[in-house]
């Protein structure tokens, strides 16, 4: 399909979907009607793989650390669709890092966490603004999504670098929900632990959930991608970061 032949279907990029949290986005949107841009930075056979199960989705691999690569990610997205509805930001990097090992917390390390986790979503929403307005246009809302985590909002997290940026995501989106209004809804979920093939050896951080949360475990992919959802299917909410961690952040 081509630019020139917009999709009747609506259309949702979703960053870093070929696993995890955003595989379960991109498999969620798909079922509520969405057409979706996969994308991710290394694991093209996923992706492909994942295209083809949804069906109605393709597949972009880019390095979201490369602003051309951020680019290029938008502009094929609208060349294969012709229309961008929904924007998940969804890839981002962590380190695991003692918050009181601040030598460990090197200035590149801050580099790399802040320019995939703050500055790759900024620009993505830039590159995408035009085709998001025009989604408006088309009588709802253009929408985006940033996926945060609860490191973000609580002194918690891998490191501080990584929850630091995380909490720079959260304003980011405030401020973009205010500044692109009402075209553009723009919120934001913050999840606590997730269980994933990453998190499976954190034994202390399950048995902590296990514990000490109210909803006695961590998330799954599937529960964040019902937030995701949520918030896309809203014509009203935006500004918002909607904490996601069952409720962890009431002990």
């Amino acid at each position: 399909m081509s630019a020139a032949a917009s999709s009747e279907y609506p259309v949702a990029l979703v960053t870093g979907s070929t696993s995890g949290i955003g595989a379960a986005v991109a498999r969620r949107l798909g079922r509520d009607g969405y057409a979706v841009v996969l994308h991710s930075r290394a694991s093209a056979k996923a992706g492909q793989e994942l295209a083809a199960e949804l069906g109605r989705a393709t597949y972009v691999q880019a390095d979201l650390a490369d602003d051309a690569e951020r680019v290029a990610l938008v502009r094929a997205a609208a060349a294969q669709w012709g229309r961008l509805d929904v924007l998940v930001n969804n890839a981002g990097i962590s380190r695991v890092i003692p918050h009181a090992d601040l030598a460990a917390a090197t200035p590149s390390v801050w580099r790399d966490l802040y320019e995939v986790n703050v500055i790759a979503p900024f620009r993505l929403v830039a590159e995408a603004e035009p085709m998001l307005r025009a989604a408006a246009a088309r009588g709802r809302p253009g929408c985006v999504v940033n996926i945060s985590s609860h490191a973000g909002v609580r002194p918690k997290g891998a490191s501080i670098p990584y929850a630091a940026t995380k909490a720079a995501l959260n304003h980011t989106t405030r401020l973009l929900a205010l500044s692109l209004a009402p075209e553009i809804r723009v919120n934001a979920v913050a999840p606590g632990l997730v269980d994933t093939p990453l998190t499976a050896g954190w034994t202390a951080a399950q048995e902590l959930w296990r514990e000490r949360s109210p909803m006695r475990r961590a998330a799954s992919p599937e529960d964040i991608a019902q937030v995701v959802a949520m918030l896309v299917a809203s014509d009203y909410l935006t500004g918002e970061i909607l904490l996601s961690d069952g409720g962890l952040n009431l002990t």
